[in-house]
């Protein structure tokens, strides 16, 4: 080798630089033609040969190549490097390399084509595809700049049509699930090939082909059918491997649609389910703590999400107007009240921001105002509150939430409660008082503030003896400390302790005020018929039956009725269970309720309306008098952005027409769409 260099060396020195390279380029010449000649009968018989032999003669070629610019060094980086005419040796070789290959177009076609089936039939799994032969032949593409002329475009067509046949085979075949670890086990083979041995400017188009075959145009039937399945059973990283795919193809938005149809659905299922309305609130409170974890592991927590899983609660919550209201609240009242299952403070607190969560989504929070107000009292009233320092906690979370004027009246009930005791002990501690006082007996009284309280409909009793003295020499007390007040006895809101002798033993009876009254009818008779109770307590009928009803016909029967059916009759008659026994020397009678629950509800629920139509007509009279005049449409978009809950644009026609009625309003003489405030 070093004799042929230093030949090289002198024939240049000896000025035959020239004469050398063009010698060299024709022998070059010569040599491809040669060896692409040689192959060329293989091209239509043996395209698999061919392909074999032409990478054998090539990677000699290139050799051969090397080897020749060894030992033309000199010449090389002399004569050549300073002509710019001039290609370098190994540049020369491969140009000569790449016109011969150009020269036939046969030759073209058989390679590319060979090529892109050779990628082909490795997609599809076979195994007796040459490597080597497929990744030296695509670099020789690269080296002689006939890539992108010859094969870049052939392999990235035959690429979609295999994608497209296969993503709509796939589909129809795999789960969901299956499909989606299919379409990462294809990217992640196509970027692989990528960075294996094609050019890096293919990656882009080839992933975004595999990524519109595969995904993009299947997107609405992957989530259609395993969305809702992948959420109803937490699949955590099946969601994640979803997610990851739709943010690969910017799909994001149709995922948040399938999250907000999921839920709109199975909450929007858990509100209008009138049969299993006790657990709606549980039931939503499941369900955003399971969203939220979705949201939090699998879906990068984005805003967008939030966003419309917020729209979708807030949608399927009010679905119905105030039922939803009212269950939360009542599912407060569950877990507030004495007795109720549970954990610790640490367990209702996390129960209590749960349902808050809920409450936010509530567009009628006066509805929910107003249930809770009425469960507050009962609650508080009769006993019945689990704790003070939980009620207080819950209130100041709604007054966070929405503000001191939701719970001014709240609060104003608890004031009254504390004032009361501090009544109670006065009236206790008073000389004058405990002098009128029968000692056998003790009164607590709790005097409440009209405007914070729920209106409970007046129900008359005739009250014993007793009662009424104790009533009046409060009553006397009461006026005596606040003069210019008026007291209301609230009958149906009383609570006795009665001390109850039977032949056994003798028992505490923890009843209401209604119950006493008929109770005490005992003292001086051991039967008595319907007829005579009512005629001696003066309860009307209804409240009667039902009263009687939870005497006889409850868990603790201390009045046994004849005959023995189920319903209260004015024939029946009443006796005093002499033999009566329990193991436990204090019980509760609890009122049976009958239809009254609902009955409440249909007042509060008539209450709240009664008050949205002064709110409404409120409204009106303020908007229209700052601006004196105003077309219907105007009016009706000012009023929705003022009010804070739901209401039909009918009843606001309806309050509109009434301030007509009262002269508050008056229609324009030329538009009858344009109202006028009337000062």
């Amino acid at each position: 080798m070093e004799v042929v260099y230093r030949a090289a060396e002198d024939l240049c020195l000896h000025k035959k630089a020239e004469l050398v390279y063009g010698n060299l380029q024709k022998e070059c010449e010569a040599q491809v033609v040669k060896v692409l000649g040689a192959l060329t009968p293989l091209q239509s018989v043996e395209p698999a040969s061919f392909l074999k032999e032409l990478e054998k003669a090539w990677q000699v070629y290139c050799n051969q190549l090397l080897t020749l610019r060894s030992i033309f060094l000199y010449l090389d980086r002399t004569f050549v490097l300073q002509q710019s005419t001039l290609k370098s040796i190994f540049d020369m070789g491969l140009h000569l390399f790449r016109q011969q290959i150009e020269k036939s177009p046969a030759t073209e076609r058989t390679l590319s084509a060979g090529l892109v089936e050779m990628v082909t039939q490795e997609r599809r799994g076979d195994t007796q595809v040459d490597r080597k032969v497929l990744k030296s032949l695509v670099k020789m593409l690269l080296l002689l700049g006939l890539y992108s002329k010859h094969f870049e475009r052939d392999f990235l067509q035959e690429t979609q049509r295999f994608y497209q046949t296969e993503g709509q085979e796939k589909m129809a075949e795999l789960e969901v699930l299956d499909y989606l670890v299919h379409c990462e086990r294809r990217l992640r083979e196509e970027e692989e090939k990528c960075s294996e041995y094609l050019d890096a400017f293919t990656f882009q188009p080839l992933t975004k082909i595999v990524e519109e075959c595969l995904l993009k145009k299947h997107l609405h039937t992957i989530l259609e059918k395993g969305f809702g399945p992948f959420m109803s059973d937490l699949k955590f990283q099946d969601l994640k491997r979803l997610y990851t795919l739709c943010d690969r193809v910017g799909s994001l938005d149709l995922l948040r649609v399938a999250l907000s149809n999921y839920v709109k659905q199975k909450a929007g299922d858990f509100v209008t389910d009138d049969k299993n309305s006790g657990q709606m609130v549980q039931n939503l409170i499941d369900l955003k703590a399971n969203i939220d974890k979705v949201l939090a592991d699998c879906f990068d927590n984005r805003e967008s999400f939030h966003g419309a899983l917020k729209e979708a609660f807030e949608y399927s919550i009010n679905l119905r107007q105030n039922r939803p209201a009212e269950l939360v609240a009542k599912y407060i009242d569950s877990k507030l009240r004495s007795g109720s299952k549970g954990g610790g403070d640490e367990e209702l607190e996390s129960t209590l921001d749960g349902v808050l969560v809920i409450f936010r989504y509530i567009s009628g929070k006066d509805v929910f105002e107003a249930f809770y107000k009425k469960d507050l009292a009962k609650r508080l009233l009769l006993g019945k509150s689990s704790s003070v320092d939980a009620e207080k906690n819950t209130i100041a979370k709604f007054k966070t939430e929405c503000g001191s004027q939701f719970t001014n009246k709240l609060e104003g009930m608890f004031k009254d409660i504390d004032i009361s005791r501090d009544i109670m002990t006065g009236f206790k501690n008073s000389a004058q008082v405990q002098s009128k006082l029968k000692k056998e007996m003790e009164l607590y009284v709790n005097v409440l503030t009209t405007g914070y309280w729920p209106t409970y409909p007046p129900i008359e009793a005739n009250l014993p003896q007793e009662l009424r003295e104790f009533q009046e020499v409060f009553k006397s007390y009461y006026l005596s400390k606040h003069s210019g007040r008026r007291l209301v006895w609230q009958n149906s809101l009383g609570q006795c302790v009665l001390k109850c002798k039977f032949n056994k033993a003798s028992k505490e009876l923890v009843v209401s005020l209604l119950q006493t009254v008929v109770l005490m009818l005992y003292n001086d008779a051991d039967k008595l018929t319907y007829e005579d109770i009512e005629k001696a307590t003066g309860i009307e009928p209804k409240e009667l039956k039902r009263t009687l009803q939870s005497l006889s016909l409850g868990k603790v029967r201390v009045l046994l009725k004849d005959p023995k059916t189920k319903e209260v009759n004015r024939t029946d008659t009443f006796t005093f269970h002499k033999d009566f026994k329990a193991p436990l020397y204090r019980l509760r009678i609890n009122q049976i309720q009958l239809k009254e629950t609902q009955e409440e509800n249909q007042n509060t629920t008539e209450r709240v309306f009664q008050d949205r139509q002064y709110q409404v007509d409120a409204a009106i009279v303020r908007i229209m008098k700052s601006r004196k005049m105003l077309s219907h449409t105007l009016l009706i978009s000012e009023l929705y952005s003022q009010l804070k809950f739901p209401i039909k644009p009918s009843d606001l026609k309806k309050r509109i027409e009434s301030l007509i009625d009262r002269e508050y309003l008056e229609r324009d003489e030329n538009n009858s769409n344009v109202f006028k405030y009337l000062a």
